[in-house]
């Protein structure tokens, strides 16, 4: 199962210090010009070949983000299908994130 959640729902995980992997699968360019500072970058292009360094345990609390979510859906559902178990959508991903006013990192 895929869960849902905002980029406000996500900060707040983030500053409890909650226990996840946040995956930017965005490309370079997109990476390069900003980012959240605990993403770690797999971008979608490379994802298939990339995941299972970055993401070695398939229990882990995995959310994907991308620019708006339809990328990072698509990772999870791939992700998903490589028996990883509890994986989170950034529904309105980087765009969100940033239109919340939240900090981003080049």
């Amino acid at each position: 199962m895929i869960k849902s959640i905002n980029s406000k729902e996500l900060k707040a995980k983030l500053d409890a210090n909650e226990d996840l992997i946040l995956i930017d699968c965005r490309e370079q360019d997109e990476w390069d010009a900003g980012h959240i500072a605990q993403a770690k970058f797999v971008p979608l292009s490379k994802f298939e070949q990339l995941h299972g360094d970055a993401l070695p345990n398939k229990e882990a609390q995995i959310v994907m983000q991308c620019r708006s979510g339809k990328r990072s859906l698509n990772a999870c559902q791939f992700l998903l299908g490589e028996d990883y178990e509890n994986l989170t959508n950034l529904e309105d991903g980087i765009m969100g994130w940033v239109n919340n006013g939240f900090e981003t990192v080049e």
